[in-house]
């Protein structure tokens, strides 16, 4: 395993643990500040793992097949991992976390797809913007957890950016499926100009 996909593969431990851990102080008993300490480093960690495999990948010249759908998956295993926990937990409204899964789940079959018509179907503009979002809106409901957690605001300042933060998770979701639209008629154009050589 070269050094880009190791970043990868650390991203998809980091996701499963940074739900066991933001469920912690109900199970376990641990405060909610502690939890916060290692939830901010461990999200951020998970986040600067997806530049840390695309920059050593590119400058060790590690770029491949594999990793190109490998980065994707990651990408999604671990924001669905966060966003599965904040929708548990009242953040992001229901009908967006389904919006966003079947994106990822009808971007990863078109991916499957295109591998077995020897297309890759690497990393898009729209995807990366949809992408950028989700990590803002996350790490907006880290900030509100973190200001609950330790009284930082008072409780209608925190309702009004739990409403802001829901926005946001609204146009994320929008840019999802603007990106898989994006994706599909990038594959259909691939798979014309295929047919035709």
């Amino acid at each position: 395993m070269n050094i880009a996909n190791f970043f990868t593969a650390t991203r998809m431990v980091a996701a499963p643990l940074f739900i066991c851990i933001y469920y912690l102080p109900r199970y376990v008993g641990i405060s909610e500040q502690t939890v916060m300490f290692i939830l901010i480093p461990l999200f951020i960690y998970m986040e600067f793992t997806d530049f840390l495999d695309g920059y050593y990948a590119r400058k060790l010249k590690q770029v491949s097949d594999f990793g190109k759908l490998f980065d994707p998956f990651a990408d999604v295993f671990a924001n669905l991992t966060v966003l599965l926990a904040f929708m548990l937990s009242g953040y992001v409204p229901l009908p967006v976390f389904i919006i966003i899964l079947y994106r990822e789940l009808n971007i990863l079959f078109l991916r499957m797809l295109a591998r077995g018509n020897g297309i890759t179907i690497g990393a898009k503009k729209g995807g990366k913007t949809k992408t950028v979002c989700y990590i803002l809106a996350e790490g907006f409901t880290l900030l509100i957890e973190l200001l609950i957690a330790f009284s930082l605001a008072e409780k209608i300042v925190t309702d009004m950016m739990i409403i802001i933060n829901k926005g946001i998770y609204w146009i994320a979701a929008l840019l999802s499926v603007g990106s898989f639209i994006d994706y599909l008629v990038s594959y259909r154009k691939s798979i014309r100009g295929k047919s035709k050589n």
